[in-house]
């Protein structure tokens, strides 16, 4: 699981530019999938048939996004210095002074015009990328190249750092969990349900391939497997969720509110487990549940999220054990009917 983390953080995919990720993905779950298909906005779906047919089999869509922050350049000065705007959730005190690099493969550092106070939070309009260039005329980046952040893959113990891990911690789960179901069948277990294990493109930018994908497949049950942020650090906001308790069973964010069955659903198979689970009210931000939830005429929609510390920053950091304990939850509620 580890190395295929740092496979996928390691991959170039910006929101819009998902490509380099999804084969990544289409190599692991090739396998394991009956179906695979990619849709008009890039989302890459396996679908798993179910065991045997009848009346009680769920359609059940699991979607995590493939996409990542980053940035885009919007103009090119007379001396090479690249001006950009964000690409997603591009925060200014995560970004001076980070390390980019472009879809061409150039690298670029960023700086900023002039700090009057050293601790201000600078916006990135008064942010440049410096690609090593002296002049506009042999600047290797043109307007409109896409950039995202470029940091290696640290191990800390149970710890793990690095760049996208929203969501590409999201997408190792849902890999591994479809791995677990195969096995399972091959060991003599059965699926109940129609699953739809989706990889979706530009979340980061408005949860748009969920919502197209999530309309395609029509599914009587939505999840969405993402990150969410950790109340466990010095002066964070007052929120319960930590590293290392387990995945967090979601109830309310900024977008959306959990349906109360899915919310029974995943709580009661935790405890039935015995696996470690926190509750979850996010005061920020979204995922794609939000978008399958309104899809055509409603969807019963929840989510699945995994702590991190220090998100849409170039070093989020999560603990294995909860990408663990993930897999292990999805892969218990998914074994067995459910009846709503």
């Amino acid at each position: 699981m580890k190395q295929l983390l740092k496979t996928l953080t390691e991959t170039f995919g910006p929101s819009g530019y998902e490509d380099a990720v999804r084969k990544v993905i289409l190599k692991e779950i090739k396998p394991f999938a009956d179906e695979v298909r990619v849709d008009a906005l890039g989302s890459l779906i396996a679908r798993k048939k179910p065991s045997k047919g009848g009346k009680d089999v769920k359609k059940i869509m699991l979607a995590a996004h493939m996409d990542e922050i980053g940035v885009i350049a919007s103009h090119i000065d007379k001396n090479g210095f690249v001006r950009f705007t964000n690409v997603g959730g591009t925060f200014g005190r995560y970004t001076l002074g980070a390390r980019v690099r472009f879809m061409n493969g150039t690298p670029g550092v960023v700086g900023y015009d002039r700090l009057e106070q050293m601790d201000s939070m600078p916006p990135l309009s008064k942010m440049y990328i410096d690609v090593g260039a002296t002049s506009k005329a042999d600047s290797p980046v043109k307007v409109g190249d896409v950039a995202a952040f470029e940091r290696p893959f640290v191990e800390m113990g149970d710890r793990l750092v690095a760049k996208s891990m929203d969501d590409r911690t999201g997408v190792v789960v849902l890999i591994e969990t479809l791995r677990a179901i195969t096995l399972r069948q091959a060991q003599g277990g059965s699926t109940p349900h129609d699953l739809y294990f989706v990889f979706t493109t530009q979340e980061e930018v408005g949860t748009r391939g969920a919502g197209t994908a999530a309309f395609g497949i029509d599914p009587d049950i939505g999840i969405a497997v993402d990150v969410t942020p950790t109340g466990d650090t010095p002066a964070s906001l007052k929120m319960t969720m930590e590293l290392g308790k387990g995945p967090c069973v979601k109830f309310r964010d900024a977008g959306m509110l959990s349906d109360p069955r899915i919310i029974d659903w995943m709580i009661q198979t935790a405890e039935k487990a015995k696996i470690p689970h926190q509750r979850e009210v996010l005061l920020l931000g979204s995922t794609d549940a939000k978008e399958m939830q309104i899809t055509r005429a409603g969807v019963m929609a929840g989510a699945l999220s995994i702590p991190v510390r220090y998100v849409h920053s170039s070093s989020e950091m999560v603990d294995i054990n909860d990408l663990k304990n993930s897999v292990k939850l999805l892969t218990a509620m998914l074994s067995k009917p459910v009846s709503m």
